[in-house]
Parts: C-alpha cells; structure tokens; sequence
C-alpha cells in the first residue's frame, strides 16, 4: 500500500519522514515508521515532531476513510509517554463522524508493544485546493 492509495494523491512530508501506510478503512489506520538517525534529537531518540506527524498522519487517514473526503487537522493534543526508536506503529480511529468535523484518537507503539505518544485531534472535510495557473 502507498501513501498515494490512502489519500489519493502524494503527501511529499510524509515521504520525507518515512512513514508508510500498513491498513487503511472504515475509519481505522495503521503506519509505520523507522526511526533513523536523522530522526533524533539531542538525546538519540525519535524527535517529537516525527510522532506528532505520524499521529497526525494515522489521524487523518482514519478520518478520510471514515467520511470519504479530504480533511485538514483543526486541533491536536498530544501526551508523550517514552522514548522512541526503532520501528514504530501508529494506529488512529475515528471516535465520531459528523458532517464536517471529525474526532480521532491515535496511539505510537514501539516494536515490543509499549506505548510510547498517544493523540486526540479534531479534524474538518476539506476540498481540494485548486492548482494556481
């Protein structure tokens, strides 16, 4: 699965950190990223915008899946818990679909299981911009 089969076109961010789609449907979403070196922070461990992409990523994919449009993250809260490196999951679900907006949850876990961030985010359908001529 690409990233482009979840959104339907290319998030060029989300290439950058090396995230990648594993499931997306009915308002649930799975991905993962590894986290490398350039990833880190000054303590060798995954930086805290790279969870919070992912989060936001998971978040948004879920969205999109559950109401079949285009959406854009209005709020987000997020609780880092651990440490993280190496391989890590993100899961997102759609707590509650509405017309236009979108409540989401997401958690990071690492390769062992443990939960390292957990998200809540609002999320609104969105269209597509048009391209500039």
């Amino acid at each position: 699965m690409k990233i482009t089969d979840v959104f339907g076109s290319d998030i060029p961010f989300v290439h950058f950190c090396g995230i990648e789609p594993v499931a997306a449907a009915n308002g649930r979403s799975r991905l993962e990223v590894e986290v490398l070196k350039h990833h880190g922070n000054q303590m060798g461990v995954a930086h805290g915008g790279l969870l919070m992409t992912l989060l936001d990523v998971c978040m948004g994919t879920a969205s999109r899946t559950a109401v079949g449009a285009n959406v854009v993250t209005v709020d987000m809260q997020v609780a880092f818990m651990a440490p993280a490196s190496g391989r890590l999951v993100g899961e997102g679900r759609v707590v509650r679909a509405g017309k236009s907006l979108v409540f989401v949850e997401a958690e990071i876990s690492n390769a062992a299981g443990d939960l390292v961030c957990r998200g809540t985010a609002v999320f609104k359908t969105a269209k597509a911009p048009q391209p500039s001529a």
